[in-house]
């Protein structure tokens, strides 16, 4: 009888263990696993992502990889890796250029800063500051195009974009004036344009990895995070930061971009495939997204999270204050592609 209740205590003790350790291993994408069987693919294109697929911007690489499954027949296995699997956007960026990663969702925080400087155009204000003008900016040829080719010279296209909302002040405090705002201490991305932004602004700032951003919000060291509705409620950082002001001063971008010679080894029927796969499903995500910036913005609302708006003046104001930045950066892009893309959207 001894031995035998010996047995059920350790079994106790033990099982909690054996489910905690079981839900630690849990794969976060099992739910994203192909359903077919992609061994027989003549072509594999290995594309990398930092973000988790939840938010419909990410998710749209595994729309991709069905799809072009699908339409080439079983020809090319778009093999997507998502979640930093293949390491940070730097890292994956260098192996993108030498071949051994063959595309990437890249933020355009990363990319205006370190790929190209006219990819930098969407990370200013108020100039891709709506769902309708991103749509604008990626159906006009005249202003697509020279973004889509500005790191053709380093043997990197930009394929297409996706996106995950618009940008304003997740903040401890609420923030529904300039005054306010003064007070906060934001975390911006790692972007020089964007902190030549908030220096002509005149607000606080701190440069931080996105991975640092829980335990900083947690601990102090910032109160306020620059990022989009859509992010902020997913990854949790409105239970810290339980306001909200809706700047909508630009569009959090993931450019699909891609190692030219990876694209150009195709044969011209699979690319113009693959191609077109990529067009329409990163269409149909952009599609997504406004229905996601709604519905997590209706459920942060639900949750307590309080949205604010600054004045029209307030908002006039900072567009002012940024124009000496906007200009300098412009000046930095192929002759007359920023007044272009300023006078094709109307920004």
């Amino acid at each position: 009888m001894k031995r035998l209740l010996v047995v059920l205590l350790v079994l106790a003790l033990c099982l909690p263990v054996a489910a905690f350790a079981a839900e630690k291993k849990k794969d976060p994408l099992a739910a994203w696993q192909p359903k077919f069987d992609p061994s027989g693919a003549k072509y594999v294109y290995l594309l990398s992502n930092l973000s988790h697929p939840v938010i419909e911007g990410v998710a749209a690489g595994y729309r991709i990889r069905d799809k072009v499954w699908e339409a080439t027949n079983g020809q090319i296995y778009v093999d997507y890796r998502p979640l930093l699997q293949l390491g940070g956007e730097k890292d994956v960026y260098n192996k993108v250029k030498m071949g051994a990663v063959h595309g990437m969702l890249s933020s355009s925080i990363f990319a205006g800063g370190n790929v190209a400087n006219e990819m930098g155009v969407v990370n200013m204000p108020y100039i891709v500051d709506t769902f309708d003008k991103l749509d604008t900016f990626r159906n006009t040829p005249e202003i697509w195009e020279p973004f889509a080719n500005a790191a053709a010279d380093k043997g990197i296209l930009a394929i297409d974009i996706t996106n995950y909302g618009l940008y304003g002040w997740a903040t401890n405090e609420p923030v529904n004036n300039l005054a306010a705002a003064k007070k906060v201490m934001f975390r911006v991305g790692e972007a020089p344009v964007n902190a030549d932004i908030y220096k002509s602004w005149g607000l606080q700032f701190t440069v931080m990895p996105w991975a640092d951003v829980p335990q900083s919000l947690q601990t102090g060291v910032i109160n306020g995070l620059d990022h989009t509705a859509i992010v902020c409620n997913i990854t949790k950082k409105f239970t810290i930061a339980k306001n909200f002001t809706e700047l909508n001063y630009a569009q959090g971008l993931f450019v699909h971009l891609t190692n030219k010679r990876w694209l150009d080894k195709l044969p011209a029927d699979l690319r113009e495939t693959f191609l077109k796969v990529v067009r329409e499903e990163s269409a149909h995500t952009r599609d997504l997204t406004r229905k996601q910036h709604e519905a997590q913005v209706a459920a942060a609302k639900e949750a307590g999270v309080t949205f604010h708006k600054l004045s029209d003046a307030e908002i006039s104001e900072l567009k002012k204050l940024a124009e000496p930045v906007i200009e300098e950066w412009g000046k930095k892009m192929q002759p007359d592609y920023l007044s272009t893309v300023r006078a094709k959207l109307g920004s």
